[in-house]
């Protein structure tokens, strides 16, 4: 399938029937058979979760208090990235018909091995996948260091000078800032199970979460001494949170901007704001199904074996109906990134804006 610009968005032809583009992929899906459940599939994996930790605990503790534990920590955030993706396709209701196996499942997955809170993330999950890149909605563009919208550049630039500064290099920030991810993680989980924010299963949440987190470092400080478990530590959430966000980050980052006032039917509110990325089963493997973001925001629940065969119908679906179906090489999806979020730093008008404007006098 041959790369698409996803500054293309306003070649869409007018439709008079748009509202009804998404229904009628919705029947040829159905009809593939794509949404059936893959019990096998995730039988498997769920099983391998306690298996595989398992063993890398016990490797970590026959290893000792040695440097050579640097190495389990790489292994330890890979581990730890993989379950959280298994954790992810629970939540969006990819493994079981039922809502609360699901749910627990994700409870136990997230909470409990990897450590991160299941109320926090579906909070801030599900706003984002109903309005991708949407202006004041998505709080995926909206963070504290990286500016994605010239508004939110030029407030920060305005500030003492080493953050204007860092603000106009945000690009070569950007990379280097996941580092912190995992930890941050953590910590937005910690401070949503506490907070008074309503939260389900509040105390399941506070317990697995309590039990992961004070277990993981109680057995990694009697087993290490403090400079070998402080820099495993280190290594083990640094990685894990560049594995994360390298994995997310292709999906939206420097696609078209919705906004804030603009309505889209949902086929296009979730193609034209979404970025596959070209590769093989490797790749599938080692994103957890997330190089299919199209397929994925348009049909969540989805399992995660069967978005590789829908590609390819949707893509065609969409080549019918005018709509831009974008992907990329991985390591271009990387540049394209960075050239965004650099132009954004710099001051420079969204790159995307003149397009939607478009778009918005024919949807």
């Amino acid at each position: 399938m041959a790369t698409t610009s996803s500054a293309s968005v306003e070649s869409a032809p007018i439709r008079r029937d748009r509202a009804n583009d998404f229904t009628e992929l919705a029947h040829v899906i159905a009809a593939s058979g794509l949404m059936r459940r893959r019990y096998g599939y995730y039988w498997t994996k769920l099983i391998a979760v306690p298996v595989v930790f398992g063993a890398a605990i016990a490797v970590f503790i026959m290893l000792g208090d040695t440097w050579w534990q640097l190495i389990t920590a790489g292994v330890m955030a890979v581990i730890l990235t993989q379950i959280a993706m298994l954790g992810h396709d629970a939540a969006h209701r990819q493994i079981f018909r039922s809502g609360r196996w699901n749910d627990w499942t994700t409870l136990v997955i997230g909470n409990l091995f990897v450590g991160m809170s299941y109320g926090w993330w579906q909070h801030k999950h599900t706003r984002h996948h109903a309005n991708p890149n949407k202006i004041g909605t998505d709080p995926d563009i909206d963070l504290p260091v990286i500016s994605f919208t010239p508004d939110q550049a030029q407030r920060r630039a305005t500030r003492v000078w080493p953050v204007g500064w860092m603000v106009a290099h945000q690009g070569v920030f950007f990379f280097p800032i996941l580092l912190l991810e995992g930890l941050s993680l953590h910590a937005s989980s910690v401070r949503r199970v506490v907070s008074r924010e309503p939260l389900r299963r509040r105390p399941v949440e506070i317990a697995f979460i309590m039990v992961r987190i004070v277990g993981y470092l109680t057995l990694v400080f009697l087993v290490l001494s403090p400079g070998v478990a402080f820099a495993f530590l280190g290594v083990q959430l640094g990685l894990f949170g560049v594995y994360m966000g390298m994995s997310f980050a292709p999906n939206h980052k420097g696609m078209p901007l919705v906004p804030a006032g603009m309505k889209i039917d949902f086929l296009r509110r979730q193609v034209l704001m979404s970025r596959n990325i070209r590769g093989g089963r490797v790749l599938d493997t080692v994103m957890g199904g997330l190089n299919y973001q199209i397929e994925h925001h348009l049909f969540p629940s989805m399992p995660r074996p069967h978005l590789r065969a829908a590609s390819g119908i949707i893509a065609e679906y969409c080549r019918e109906r005018g709509v831009t179906y974008t992907q990329t090489g991985l390591f271009q999806s990387y540049g394209i990134v960075v050239r965004y979020i650099n132009r954004v730093g710099l001051g420079e008008r969204d790159p995307f804006e003149c397009p939607l404007l478009q778009v918005r006098q024919t949807v």
